[in-house]
């Protein structure tokens, strides 16, 4: 099949905004990467935004924050008229794979109308459907992201692994010598625990700030060790892998550090979201020796210090291998966009749990005129 340029958009939990990246790709190996941008959410949207966390189709804030999804990423998509396919992850509102089933919010059926090109969307409900966890759904990408970069000399033949710092944290183990990223033993991926929610939700409520910008109020703190040891005894860091979580699967973390001033309050915040990444590496049976990290938490240089020192591997930034870390995940929805136009899979056992390899997402035309 013929390389297509397709567009990814992806708003994560952590509320801020929209990425936009550009991606050329024929859905299995990348041949370039494109130009980005992004669309912060003013306060008024991220609080419609916030106002809708964990409720589900029909419930009394959905339409406004689906609406609001759709206009946002319309407003972005419509300065990237070279696309030729738009991947639109949604606004995941609600994740309970196990019981009611997974919910990100906004019609791709209404953002193909508004920017006249096809667009592929509801990545997770199919996997969710077949009994997987519906997330993570980046890990296909970062083999493929893996293979590029092996393909330029920018990392070894040599397992690797990709940690994304959004909302939520989730860890993806590859193996880039594998032939394709559903190949047995070629992805392991899951989600490890809170990541930047719980921080962001704290200095929203006690600074009127988005985040701890470069986690300079987390580094003047220092972390409560006994409220990470009661963190970790929940549930999900002894659940086999892979698994995934919701962006408020832990509310009992806030309430632990209410007491605490605020300095200290985001230093343990920071340090429970590395001690979970921890606990999900030592599960792994091959841990990697080197972990690339991309998303916001990159940027948080309190974040970074406590992953250097709570795990063995080597931690850097993902741009050590010649990729964007603030983009990568948007670009994980293009080019799992040209997979769904291609039937290939987009998840599979060894990453969200499902029994076989599993293609999701819908595409939705645009009228024809």
């Amino acid at each position: 099949m013929r390389m297509i340029r397709a567009l990814g958009m992806m708003s994560g939990t952590s509320l801020d905004g929209v990425d936009a990246a550009m991606i050329e790709t024929d859905g299995t190996r990348i041949a370039g990467f494109g130009r980005s941008a992004y669309r912060a959410y003013s306060g008024n949207e991220s609080g419609l935004l916030h106002a809708a966390l964990g409720q589900w189709p029909g419930g009394p804030d959905v339409a406004e924050a689906a609406g609001l999804s759709v206009a946002a990423h319309a407003a972005l998509g419509e300065g990237f008229p070279e696309a030729e396919l738009v991947g639109y992850h949604g606004q995941t509102l609600a994740h309970d794979p196990a019981g009611r089933g997974t919910h990100q919010a906004g019609d791709g059926a209404a953002l193909a109308r508004k920017l006249d090109r096809p667009v592929v969307w509801d990545f997770r409900s199919e996997d969710v459907r077949q009994g997987g966890e519906g997330a993570p759904l980046a890990p296909f990408f970062h083999w493929a992201c893996a293979e590029w970069a092996m393909g330029q000399g920018l990392l070894p033949r040599a397992p690797v692994a990709f940690l994304n710092l959004g909302g939520v944290g989730n860890l993806t183990w590859v193996d880039p010598t594998a032939g394709a990223p559903e190949a047995p033993g070629a992805c392991i991926a899951f989600d490890t625990g809170p990541a930047n929610a719980p921080l962001n939700d704290l200095m929203r409520a006690r600074r009127g700030a988005a985040r701890d910008e470069g986690g300079r109020l987390a580094l003047q703190g220092g972390p409560d060790e006994g409220v990470i040891a009661r963190f970790l005894r929940h549930p999900h860091f002894a659940r086999p892998l892979p698994k995934s979580l919701d962006r408020d699967a832990f509310p009992d973390l806030a309430a632990e550090v209410a007491g605490l001033s605020d300095v200290d309050a985001a230093a343990t915040l920071t340090h429970a979201a590395a001690a979970a990444v921890a606990a999900g590496v030592a599960l792994l049976q091959r841990p990697p020796q080197l972990i690339l990290v991309c998303g916001g938490g990159r940027h948080n240089a309190a974040m970074m210090a406590a992953l250097a020192q709570r795990l063995s591997a080597r931690v850097a930034p993902v741009e050590e291998a010649g990729l964007d870390g603030d983009m990568l995940e948007a670009q994980a929805f293009g080019w799992l966009a040209v997979r769904v136009l291609r039937g290939l899979p987009t998840s599979g056992p060894g990453t969200t749990g499902a029994p076989g390899p599993v293609c999701g997402g819908r595409i939705s035309h645009p009228p024809r005129r």
